[in-house]
C-alpha cells in the first residue's frame, strides 16, 4: 500500500487530490513539519529517540540515575518521552535556582534517593541534550524524500506561475528541510548569517516574500551557545572553538512558554503569527505534516490564528488517525472556523461539516506518499 498510488485515482478521491494540489499551489503557503516527516529518512520518532537516549553509552552515570528516577515519576503515563523527562528536570532546575536567588538554606532538590543542586541539574540537562544530538546527528540519513517534497513545492506545483516564498515551521531538531532546500537550490533563510557556521540574525527573516524561510521552533542539532552567548550560534559538529560551547537543542513542553518570551523563539513566533494572519485581501494555507497535535503551545498558536485571520487562513492537515481527533475534531465542530479546516485522514477526507469516508486506508499522511502526490505522481 505504501508505494501504491492507485487509490488516489479512484472516482472518490481523484477530485479531492486535484483540489489539494491546487490548494497548495496558492501564492501564500506555509508548512508545519513534525517528527513523522523525518522517520522515512531514517531518524527515530520521539518514543524511539527516548529509548536511544536512555541507553546512550556516553551519558554519565549520575545523569543516567537521575533520568531513571524521573522516568519512575511517569509510571502509568501513556507514551511519556524524553521531552517529558527533560521538562521535569527543567522544572526542578527552576525550583533550585529560585531558592538560590532568594537565599534559601535548602538549595538541593530531592529526586528518589538523590539530593541534587542546580549546577548538577544543569549539567544533567546538557548531558541529555548531547545524547539527543548524537542520537540524531550521528545517523546516516536519506534525504531523497525531502528533496522530492521540496522539488514538488517549489517546482511542480509552481509550474508556469510566479515564484513564491514558502514558510517552514519545523518542530524537529534535524536539518533535513534545510539540507533538502540546499540540494534543490532553493534560496532560504533560517535566522542565521554565515554559512555552515553562523550567528543568529533575525533580520534575515525580513525578505521580499520570494524565498523560503525556515523557523526551527524547538531548536536544532547544529545550534549551540558559545562562551557567554545568550543567542545561538550554528557550528558544525567536530569544530573546536576558543570558548566552550553547549548545545541548545530541546525546549521541553513545560518550558516552552518561558522560552517564547525571549529570542530566538520570541522572534520566530512573531513571524509565525504574522505569517498565519495575512493582511486583508490575502489568504494563507498552512499544511500540517507529521504532527500529532501534542504540543499545546503550537496548537494554541494555530487556533488563535484561525480566529484572528477572519477566514483568510486554511488548514490542510495530513494525519495518521482514521478520522479527525483531539484539536482537529474540536476545530471542525466550531462553527466559526470549521470551513477553514481540511483533514486528510487514513479513512477519509473531512472539510467543515462535509466528509468522505472510505473503507480502505488512504496513505496520504505518509510523507513519502504526500511528496509523490504533490509532485504529480498517481
Amino acid at each position: 500500500m505504501a508505494d501504491n498510488l492507485t487509490i488516489f485515482s479512484s472516482p472518490e478521491l481523484k477530485d479531492v487530490v486535484q483540489d489539494m494540489r491546487e490548494l497548495l499551489s496558492q501564492s501564500r503557503l506555509a508548512f508545519l513539519i513534525g517528527a513523522g516527516c523525518s522517520k522515512n529518512a531514517g531518524l527515530p520518532l520521539m518514543l524511539e529517540l527516548t529509548n536511544e537516549v536512555m541507553e546512550y553509552k556516553k551519558i554519565s552515570e549520575k545523569t543516567k540515575k537521575l533520568l531513571d528516577e524521573v522516568r519512575k515519576l511517569f509510571s502509568g503515563a501513556d507514551d511519556a518521552t524524553i521531552e517529558d523527562f527533560m521538562s521535569e528536570i527543567v522544572d526542578l532546575l527552576s525550583i533550585a535556582e529560585r531558592r538560590t536567588q532568594r537565599g534559601a538554606t535548602l538549595l538541593k532538590i530531592t529526586v528518589g534517593d538523590q539530593n541534587i543542586n542546580s549546577e548538577e541539574l544543569q549539567h544533567a540537562l546538557d548531558d541529555i541534550k548531547q545524547a539527543v544530538s548524537s542520537s540524531i546527528g550521528d545517523k546516516e540519513v536519506d534525504a531523497t524524500t525531502h528533496q522530492k517534497f521540496i522539488r514538488a513545492i517549489h517546482s511542480s506545483l509552481q509550474a508556469g506561475k510566479i515564484s513564491r516564498g514558502v514558510d517552514y515551521f519545523v518542530l524537529n531538531y534535524d536539518t533535513l528541510i534545510e539540507d533538502a532546500l540546499g540540494l534543490e537550490q532553493v534560496v532560504y533563510f533560517d535566522g542565521f548569517t554565515g554559512a555552515a557556521t553562523g550567528w543568529w540574525n533575525p533580520n534575515t527573516f525580513k525578505t521580499n516574500g520570494k524565498v523560503a524561510r525556515v523557523f526551527k521552533i524547538h531548536g536544532s542539532i547544529d545550534w549551540c551557545l558559545l562562551g557567554d552567548d545568550s543567542l545561538p550560534r550554528r557550528i558544525r559538529s567536530g569544530i573546536k572553538t576558543e570558548f566552550a560551547k553547549s548545545h541548545v537543542l530541546i525546549y521541553p513542553a513545560a518550558t516552552k512558554y518561558q522560552e517564547t518570551q525571549r529570542d530566538p523563539f520570541a522572534q520566530m513566533l512573531i513571524h509565525m503569527r504574522q505569517s498565519l494572519c495575512p493582511n486583508e485581501g490575502k489568504e494563507m494555507v498552512l499544511a500540517i505534516c507529521g504532527y500529532s497535535f501534542g504540543d499545546s503551545h503550537i496548537d494554541l498558536e494555530i487556533e488563535n490564528a484561525l480566529h484572528q485571520s477572519e477566514g483568510r487562513l486554511t488548514i490542510a492537515a495530513f494525519v495518521e488517525t482514521d478520522e479527525p481527533e483531539g484539536k482537529l475534531k474540536e476545530w471542525l465542530t466550531h462553527s466559526a472556523i470549521s470551513e477553514q479546516i481540511r483533514v486528510y485522514a487514513k479513512k477519509g477526507f473531512f472539510h467543515g461539516d462535509k466528509k468522505l469516508e472510505l473503507v480502505d486506508e488512504i496513505p496520504w499522511w505518509k510523507f513519502e506518499i504526500l511528496a509523490k502526490l504533490l509532485g504529480g505522481e498517481r
